[in-house]
């Protein structure tokens, strides 16, 4: 008996020196992302923004943005997906708690009645090591990071709206710009044709007005083509099969999208759900390492089995039960170093995704800094866009009244409009790819749509 005592003691002991896992990988993950408060690029104009939705103040966008959380199925298959996850916790946490189960079996032999034996059987592992109170732990962070996920599904979700709201308007506005000039050069084939026949301009004027015209209205059936892709686009993230242009409630300007406040504490980075997943993960990876390495400890079980039997089911059903209890220990002493690969399988899973949080970081830092830097870059090429627009615009009127003096000749003409009309479409390029920056950086800083 002594024995016995003695080699239980002398297996925990050894059990407990080896069951360790120090690593602190999710403390240094977690302070790394909360020490970012500060960023090089610039932050003037910007408005403290906690939500994406509020980046526009738009009642039709915020709509739309509603019925795609409801309905887009890329969304709904990451519910599916966090479904699971909560599964697989249920299923780690029964381990937990005691197992029964019953049974009942029928006998009859030659000249004597059925016998009928009833059992009732319960068995329990004593989880004395928190083995799998750290396995339960690990799937709880697994919830998290599909958690997470969705968050990040959804926020993309959010974004993606937005910006396809944004394109649909700028291609419909595209296209009013590109009817405007279409409309003044047929305007001015009508001039040539005018001053042709008054014996004041030349037939190869008219053709090349006539050149000008048929390239525009090229130009304006390829912005009609990728207006209709837009709004399919759309249509698509809402869960729509169909969704046509007179579906969607458009403004005549393209939508104001603020510039988020970076550094807010609703915009801290370690709000981000690619992060918060990411740390997840490691949280998950460690627990799961400590439980490899106390599956090195013994295991401690207890089993009770009640039996009974008699002549009827009912009676077998522990009437008058005959019950054993059993306590059981088992320590792994030998399984060709399976339980050690497992541990160090563990520990470089913790390790990957170290890094792996480390690189979202990396990224997340990158796509704030490249989205405020971006931000100034289009505010000053706007500013020199908008004063060359003012030139062309005062060049385009004198050429115009030269013209009609017969002072200028009819490609100076067209050099000049073309060159009007080409700086307001690129204004609005500007404008568009200002509105879809300041998005982009919305996401980067982790604003996220509401619960």
């Amino acid at each position: 008996m002594r024995r016995s005592i003695l080699v239980v003691t002398l297996l925990l002991s050894l059990g407990g020196c080896a069951s360790q896992y120090t690593g602190d990988y999710s403390e240094k993950a977690a302070q790394q992302a909360n020490n970012i408060d500060s960023w090089q690029g610039p932050v003037a104009g910007a408005e403290p923004v906690s939500l994406i939705t509020d980046l526009v103040n738009s009642a039709d966008i915020k709509l739309l943005i509603d019925e795609a959380l409801q309905n887009n199925p890329g969304l709904q298959q990451q519910y599916v997906a966090l479904k699971t996850a909560q599964l697989a916790r249920s299923s780690a946490n029964a381990e937990r708690l005691p197992s029964v189960s019953a049974g009942l079996s029928g006998n009859r032999q030659e000249n004597s009645d059925t016998q009928y034996t009833g059992s009732l059987d319960i068995s329990w592992e004593l989880d004395l090591w928190q083995k799998l109170g750290d396995s339960v732990a690990a799937a709880d962070w697994a919830v998290a990071a599909s958690e997470a996920d969705v968050k990040a599904v959804q926020n993309e979700l959010a974004a993606q709206v937005i910006r396809a709201y944004v394109q649909v308007s700028y291609y419909q506005q595209l296209i009013v710009i590109e009817q405007s000039r279409l409309s003044l050069l047929e305007n001015n084939e009508d001039l040539i044709k005018q001053r042709y026949r008054a014996g004041l301009g030349e037939l190869e004027d008219l053709d090349t007005a006539r050149t000008s015209s048929a390239s525009s209205r090229a130009d304006i059936a390829a912005y009609q083509q990728a207006l209709g892709e837009s709004v399919r686009t759309l249509g698509v993230l809402l869960g729509r099969s169909q969704l046509t242009i007179n579906d969607i409630s458009l403004l005549d300007t393209l939508p104001d999208v603020m510039l988020p406040l970076p550094g807010l504490p609703e915009q801290n980075l370690s709000q981000r759900p690619d992060l918060l997943a990411a740390y997840a993960e490691i949280k998950t990876r460690e627990f799961e390492t400590k439980a490899a390495y106390k599956a090195l400890l013994p295991s401690i079980s207890l089993s009770a089995a009640l039996s009974d039997t008699a002549p009827t089911p009912a009676q077998a059903f522990l009437t008058n039960p005959v019950w054993g209890l059993l306590g059981q220990i088992t320590a792994p002493l030998f399984q060709g170093g399976a339980l050690r690969a497992n541990i160090d399988t563990s520990e470089l899973a913790v390790l990957n995704s170290w890094w792996g949080y480390q690189s979202t970081l990396l990224t997340a830092v990158q796509e704030v800094e490249d989205a405020l830097s971006q931000e100034q870059s289009l505010t000053l090429q706007s500013i020199a866009i908008n004063e060359a627009l003012a030139n062309a615009e005062r060049s385009s009127e004198n050429y115009t009244g030269k013209y009609r003096q017969g002072l200028a000749d009819v490609l100076d003409l067209l050099t000049v409009y073309q060159q009007t009309y080409n700086l307001k479409a690129q204004l609005l390029q500007l404008h568009f790819n200002q509105l879809n920056n300041r998005i982009d950086l919305g996401l980067a800083l982790g604003l996220g749509v509401s619960a």
